[in-house]
């Protein structure tokens, strides 16, 4: 593996512990912010493909003003893609959920998501 390549590892490492963080701390517009400009995301796979950092940051939206943590559990890296396992819990209504979704990133060569896949269902989701 040359340097380069241990850096983009690195930076998209990174890009994805920030995603978290912003996913945990809010608000979408943070979130958003760290998408390309024409970005999809598709959250769950299977589901409405939103474009553009609009779509995206209206889709978070649902997240601002709700206490959600967030745990890299393991990611992968290979090129400019990155697949991450993760455990997310979100306090709604006094009860804490849980899940662990598996994402999917593609970056740009600044390490802007450009593309976000989001692979989980209901059924994964705990009431702790």
């Amino acid at each position: 593996m040359t340097n380069q390549e241990l850096l983009t590892a690195d930076v998209i490492r990174t890009a994805v512990t920030n995603y978290l963080d912003a996913v945990s701390a809010g608000p979408s517009r943070t979130i958003a912010a760290l998408y390309a400009e024409d970005a999809t995301l598709e959250d769950p796979v299977g589901g409405e493909v939103r474009v553009g950092r609009e779509a995206i940051e209206a889709f978070y939206s649902a997240l601002d003003g709700v206490d959600c943590k967030t745990e890299l559990l393991t990611v992968r890296v290979s090129g400019n893609n990155a697949a991450f396992h993760f455990r997310v819990v979100t306090e709604i209504d006094g009860k804490a959920y849980a899940i662990e979704p598996i994402d999917v990133m593609t970056f740009d060569d600044r390490g802007a998501i450009t593309s976000m896949r989001a692979y989980w269902s209901p059924s994964d989701m705990t009431e702790l």
